[in-house]
């Protein structure tokens, strides 16, 4: 399987203690197996920090090592996603809210700080908070979450 990672920063290691927190899915390194999502978080980065450069890295990784680790998966928008979403957009540690070494579901609408207000605050249900960070069209990321995970990566 080959997935993508887009930044405005030179990787030459992954470094998990560079994770930022409040992440869909927690701490980790994040990559897609959508070289044009990528491409666009890439430009995204690029233009919020002002510095670096547009970069798509390029990483392998054997079916096969899924087995060896543990990994959350969400097929599609659900409640459990949502809620997952949720905690994990909230936390503002840096201590991980859970035990999984790859997490793979769909990527949550960049508006979701103000859908996470609004949930908070009572005005939307956790359904409605479902439906309103769900992404147009469904884009599946994978977070590596673990340095375990992170050595079954082999960049191209």
């Amino acid at each position: 399987m080959i997935l993508y990672h887009g930044t405005n920063a030179e990787i030459l290691q992954i470094d998990l203690a560079q994770s930022r927190v409040g992440k869909d899915f927690g701490l980790g390194f994040y990559l897609t197996p959508d070289k044009n999502v990528a491409q666009r978080q890439a430009e995204r980065k690029f233009v919020q920090y002002g510095d670096g450069a547009v970069r798509v890295y390029e990483y392998s990784i054997a079916d096969s090592c899924f087995k060896e680790l543990k990994v959350l998966q969400f097929d599609s928008y659900s409640l459990e996603w949502s809620q997952f979403i949720l905690q994990n957009r909230k936390n503002r540690s840096h201590t991980q809210l859970h035990d999984f070494d790859v997490v793979i579901g769909p990527i949550a609408d960049d508006v979701i700080g103000y859908q996470i207000r609004r949930i908070e605050e009572g005005v939307i249900t956790e359904q409605q908070f479902l439906e309103e960070i769900k992404f147009h069209t469904v884009t599946i990321q994978y977070m590596f979450a673990t340095q375990k995970a992170i050595n079954m990566l082999q960049q191209l």
